[in-house]
């Protein structure tokens, strides 16, 4: 019998497959499709102080092993978020859920991830550093050691929970940022967010998204996301949670291989609703014909031989 538990920062989850932010909404859509308490966890849709009707369409562009989105943060703020998702959320999930935070200004982070901190339900608390910072001329917090570290810092004082830090591939150096964020008190590292990418209309000559550039997600940059676990498991001592073109059982091993504790599973539940479904069902079966008898045994094993 295979052992498909993990611990994440005193969390045990039953399995290792998170379904990842802004791919699953607040889950309980899902749970009118099939019972979402097969997951380990899911990460809800990324939350924000005020309620954000997202960019102007299109928003969304198709291309080769994966899709482009510049949906903009859409959601309803983090006042209905807990007066009426999570209390919806609760009627079908009954595990520790990860909260997605995104921010705009470090006291919008504070705000927010203090806020949540206090839910019932929440098991950890995501932190996506990826946004814009609007008092930095538009620079994402997570392009700096400096500033990604900052916020780490601020949500920390205000939080009880333990805090991942999810980075942005878009950097010269991820591992820098990664031990920054261990360095000011992080629990653990989310990664990888989208890539930056485009497509243009041959016929308009113009670009296919209103926003020009989106975050490219999907198989293609399954291989990136990889490297960036790899790199970041070799730089600091905290949990990893990976994510990045998780399509398949096998590209959890491969990702817990290279360093993840967990996997979030993001672009394939856009392409199939039941995706992370299988691949916890298909993950035992994997394991066994590759002779795992424990996850939580294979974490990092790339890096040893």
């Amino acid at each position: 019998m295979v052992n498909t538990s993990v611990t994440l920062s005193g969390l045990t989850l039953d399995n290792p497959v998170i379904p990842a932010s802004g791919t699953f909404g607040y889950g309980y859509e899902f749970a009118e499709i099939y019972d979402i308490n097969c997951l380990g966890s899911f990460s809800f849709k990324g939350t924000t102080r005020e309620p954000r009707f997202g960019n102007e369409p299109p928003r969304i562009a198709e291309s080769a092993s994966g899709m482009l989105n510049a949906v903009g943060l859409q959601n309803p703020g983090i006042d209905r978020v807990i007066s009426e998702e999570l209390p919806k959320l609760r009627r079908v999930f009954h595990k520790p859920v990860v909260a997605n935070i995104s921010g705009f200004s470090i006291d919008e982070y504070v705000e927010c991830c203090g806020r949540i901190d206090r839910e019932e339900g929440v098991g950890l608390i995501e932190v996506n550093i990826s946004c814009p910072n609007v008092h930095n001329g538009g620079m994402s917090f997570g392009t700096s050691p400096e500033s990604a570290a900052a916020v780490t810092r601020a949500v920390k004082a205000v939080t009880k929970k333990p805090v991942y830090m999810k980075l942005s591939p878009n950097v010269t150096d991820i591992a820098a940022i990664a031990r920054a964020c261990e360095d000011a008190g992080a629990d653990g590292i989310s990664l990888i967010n989208t890539l930056m990418g485009m497509r243009i209309d041959l016929k308009r000559r113009a670009p296919v998204l209103r926003n020009v550039t989106g975050g490219l997600s999907g198989p293609a940059v399954f291989p990136v996301a990889l490297r960036m676990v790899w790199q970041v498991y070799e730089a600091v001592k905290i949990p990893i949670i990976g994510m990045g073109g998780v399509s398949g059982a096998e590209d959890v091993i491969e990702m817990m291989l290279a360093g993840a504790t967990a996997v979030e599973v993001g672009a394939a539940n856009l392409v199939d609703p039941l995706a992370s479904k299988k691949i916890v069902e298909a993950l035992p079966a994997v394991c066994e014909r590759l002779h795992m008898e424990n996850l939580k045994d294979i974490i990092g094993g790339a890096h040893h031989g």
